[in-house]
This record gives C-alpha cells, sequence and structure tokens, in this order.
C-alpha cells in the first residue's frame, strides 16, 4: 500500500496493492497497522455499503457533532469521489479534492471528521463500502449542496440521480452554526 497525504490535511489517497491472475484479482482493503502508520486512525465501528446506478450522486454529507471519519473503497464499478474541507477556520475551508475510485485503480480515499463528502457514480452501477470512525447519529446528519457554486466541483454530470434529501441541502455559506470547527 502506497499512502499519499493530498492538498487537504489529513485527507490521505491510499493506492492499494491490487494482484491479477487468470482467476482474477486479490487486494487486501483494510490494514490497522499500515493505517495507523500513514496517519489514518483506528478502530472503524461501522461499516456501510452502497450499490448506485450511473448518474447517482450522492452527497455532500457530514455529521456536526459525531463527526465520522470515512475509509472509502469501491468494490465495483467507478466514482467520482470528492472531500471538502468545512472546519470553520481551516486554512483550506471550502477547498476539495476529488479522485476517481475503482478496484481496478486500487484507490481508496480516507476522508477524516470535518469534510464533506460525496460522490457521483460514472460506471452501469458501483458499490462502495464506507468504513466509519464513529457511529451514524440521524440528529447530526448534515449536508452541502452538490452544485454550490462557490465550490465550483466538475461534477461528471449535470442532472445527478439525487435523493430528495440530498437535493434540499444548502450552500455552504448558508450553513451559519452548522459546520464543525
Amino acid at each position: 500500500m502506497r499512502f499519499t497525504e493530498t492538498d487537504l490535511k489529513g485527507v490521505i489517497l491510499i493506492e492499494m496493492d491490487v494482484h491479477r491472475d487468470p482467476r482474477g484479482l486479490f487486494v487486501e482493503v483494510c490494514h490497522e497497522e499500515k493505517y495507523r502508520r500513514a496517519g489514518i486512525p483506528a478502530p472503524f465501528v461501522q461499516d456501510n455499503f452502497s450499490r448506485s446506478s450511473h448518474g447517482t450522486l450522492r452527497g455532500l454529507h457530514y455529521q456536526l457533532r459525531r463527526a465520522q471519519g470515512k475509509l472509502v473503497t469501491v468494490v465495483e464499478g467507478r466514482i467520482f469521489d470528492v472531500a471538502v474541507d468545512i472546519r470553520t477556520g481551516s486554512p483550506t475551508f471550502g477547498k476539495w479534492v476529488s479522485y476517481e475510485l475503482s478496484i481496478e485503480n486500487g484507490r481508496q480515499l480516507y476522508i477524516p471528521p470535518g469534510f464533506a463528502h460525496g460522490f457521483c457514480v460514472l460506471s452501469e452501477t458501483a458499490g462502495v463500502i464506507y468504513n466509519c470512525t464513529d457511529l451514524y447519529s440521524p440528529g447530526d446528519e448534515r449536508g452541502i449542496i452538490w452544485n454550490d457554486p462557490t465550490l465550483k466541483i466538475p461534477w461528471p454530470v449535470s442532472n445527478p440521480l439525487l435523493s430528495g434529501k440530498d437535493a434540499g441541502y444548502k450552500r455552504l455559506a448558508d450553513m451559519n452554526g452548522e459546520l464543525p470547527v
């Protein structure tokens, strides 16, 4: 595994070692000791799985008080994955990074607490696992509208499939008192 710190402190791109042969592939998806040495805290206490169709956009999600770090792994298909720094007072507040993640390119992304996360499905379908550092807390759930004009994220879709909740989120500038510090 190779770990690369991104332009946003704490967001780490992981390149897994993908072993291929005529049978298919094998990959070590999680290794607590290697992650800890790379600055990724342990343990992960909740694992989530989503399977989505082409053009689906999930996000930009975060939790306010019970903030979650997320290790994002794609086990089927390809996604355009985004992390946005929403930590009040951070020198990179409002900045974002994006990466294409797939099992074929062997990439994972670790997104620490204090960041909003979202992704868009590029392939026909995508299966995504999120290993989380804290439990889901419905009362803490928040989000930023995916197409916030101040963020200028170049999403690969103009008319994504959204949940009603995701479609109703506000812009980052309108999240008064609803952002992590």
